[in-house]
């Protein structure tokens, strides 16, 4: 049986579901779509990975008709998760077949004034582009039946969302209205007070299955941890592996010396072509490179299988991007690890981490004997100063 059988669902909605490998809903999806496909805005908050874009694509296929302009719009925060939603959307409209058009930056906008002139029913966009068609008059959202809002939060933290503001106030007041976030903060339900009729709040939970994810640290001068990181990566590499950086500038030091050490590693951030970070994640995807060295571009939305262990080899100031990145490991039942690699300038971050996670248990690990690797400083981003002092951090528990 499936159990998405229970939801109201089209004969045709359900075919292409089970024909997709979905039999059990994840709990967002069993908590939201009900609501989503009787009309009602809705906030749903779960963690990224946990079968959002399913749930409210249920609704946009179940609402749009073919042939009838554009009706259901859907805002994502990056690039990659614009192309990575327009992909599920397009397999989820199964027979119906819908016209998809995924509407970013980074790239020429006249394709997509094409495609827009030639009957798109669903777009994904970023909202810097979508303004863009917007001044150009290229773009009509008078028939918009379903707004969603994905990752939310995010737009908050890269400054996006006076634009969503804009995009939503041009939508027919007449609309449904659907906000994700992996934390609902109060500024989103602030949000959703001004834009959402009476909306259902969905939570699920966001926590790291514990019986799943060991988490370590390790404190080490910091001319000596790029020499710990290369040397954990070569002892274990059961599965992809994602080294996360706070910086373009480090992210690119790490991957060219990861490969003048003969690592196979790419890199991924902001500051890449969309074709070049499309590649590259396509790439890590289909595991032909097992190191995936990133910003925090790839710490949310993206859907990426079979990671193993995730290096912070900076921590972040934010302890909810910590608990992002973290949740790219122990996926699926599958067993994770993450390793800090800490030295004097990341104490402070590590503090407010644990504070604000009481219930991880991250234990420290003894720094092993280290080989002094050829660093080439021409990359950047390796400063050289002498490790003065050692902290010792709370083991939470």
């Amino acid at each position: 049986m499936n159990l998405f059988e229970n939801f109201g669902l089209s004969h045709e909605l359900l075919n292409t579901i089970q024909g997709m490998g979905f039999k059990s809903p994840t709990p967002i999806q069993g908590k939201s779509i009900p609501h989503i496909v009787k009309g009602k805005d809705v906030v749903g908050e779960s963690a990224t990975g946990s079968g959002k874009t399913l749930a409210f694509g249920c609704g946009i296929v179940e609402k749009v008709m073919p042939g009838a302009g554009l009706q259901a719009l859907v805002l994502t925060p990056t690039r990659e998760l614009a192309e990575q939603v327009k992909e599920s959307l397009r397999k989820l409209s199964g027979s119906k077949k819908l016209r998809v058009l995924s509407v970013y930056g980074g790239v020429s906008i006249n394709p997509q004034i094409y495609a827009l002139s030639n009957g798109t029913e669903v777009v994904v966009a970023t909202p810097g582009r979508l303004l863009d068609h917007m001044r150009q008059g290229t773009i009509n959202l008078s028939k918009i039946k379903v707004l969603v809002l994905d990752e939310a939060d995010r737009m908050f933290d890269m400054g996006f969302i006076e634009d969503v503001e804009t995009i939503i106030r041009e939508c027919p007041n007449q609309r449904q209205t659907l906000f994700f976030s992996a934390t609902v903060l109060p500024r989103i339900q602030q949000l959703a007070g001004r834009y959402m009729a009476d909306p259902v709040k969905v939570f699920t939970q966001n926590q790291v299955d514990p019986s799943k994810l060991k988490q370590a640290y390790y404190n080490v001068p910091k001319n000596l941890k790029f020499s710990l990181l290369l040397h954990l990566i070569n002892k274990e590499r059961a599965g992809l592996v994602m080294v996360f950086c706070n910086t373009r500038r480090t992210t690119d030091f790490v991957v060219k010396n990861l490969r003048a050490n003969k690592v196979d590693a790419i890199a991924i951030h902001g500051g890449l072509s969309q074709n070049k970070r499309d590649r590259t994640l396509k790439s890590f995807n289909d595991h032909r490179v097992g190191v995936l060295v990133c910003t925090d571009v790839a710490a949310r939305g993206l859907h990426i299988e079979g990671v193993s262990h995730v290096y912070n080899y900076e921590i972040p100031k934010d302890a909810t991007d910590y608990v992002h990145r973290i949740g790219r490991t122990a996926r699926a039942g599958k067993d994770g690890m993450v390793i800090n690699l800490l030295c004097e300038i990341d104490h402070d971050n590590f503090s407010r981490i644990l504070e604000t996670h009481r219930t991880f248990q991250i234990n420290e690990v003894e720094t092993p004997q280290l080989q002094r690797v050829f660093i080439k400083r021409d990359f950047g981003g390796n400063n050289r100063r002498p490790f003065r002092r050692r902290h010792s951090f709370r083991r939470a528990g």
